[in-house]
């Protein structure tokens, strides 16, 4: 019978032991969680303040595309209306201004 009761005390400490590990393992679990989860927001926080960066970056640079491209199209337009006059004389004084001339290869057989 001491037998049999040493052997349920034993099982009876082994259970307490395990739970206790049991209990310990959920504790540093959790606290592995919650460090986690704080580097993780770290690490978003991180990624935020770069990206803002970044995309602040791109919007300055997108900003000075478009006045760029602002100014190359009033270049464009300043550039065709002092040059359309000039341009469609040239254009037309060599459309109306035909001299007909019987080309160097041609042979002329009777």
């Amino acid at each position: 019978m001491t037998s049999q009761s040493q052997g349920i005390q034993q099982l009876l400490q082994a259970e307490k032991r395990a739970k206790d590990k049991l209990e310990e393992a959920k504790k540093r679990k959790g606290k592995a969680i919650a460090e986690i989860d704080h580097y993780r927001l770290q690490r978003e926080k991180e990624f935020r303040n770069k990206q803002t960066n970044v995309m602040g970056s791109q919007g300055n640079l997108s900003a000075k595309i478009e006045e760029q491209t602002t100014e190359t199209v009033r270049n464009l337009t300043s550039s065709y209306h002092k040059n359309m006059e000039s341009m469609m004389k040239k254009l037309l004084s060599t459309i109306y201004d035909i001299n007909p001339e019987v080309h160097p290869n041609f042979r002329h057989t009777v």
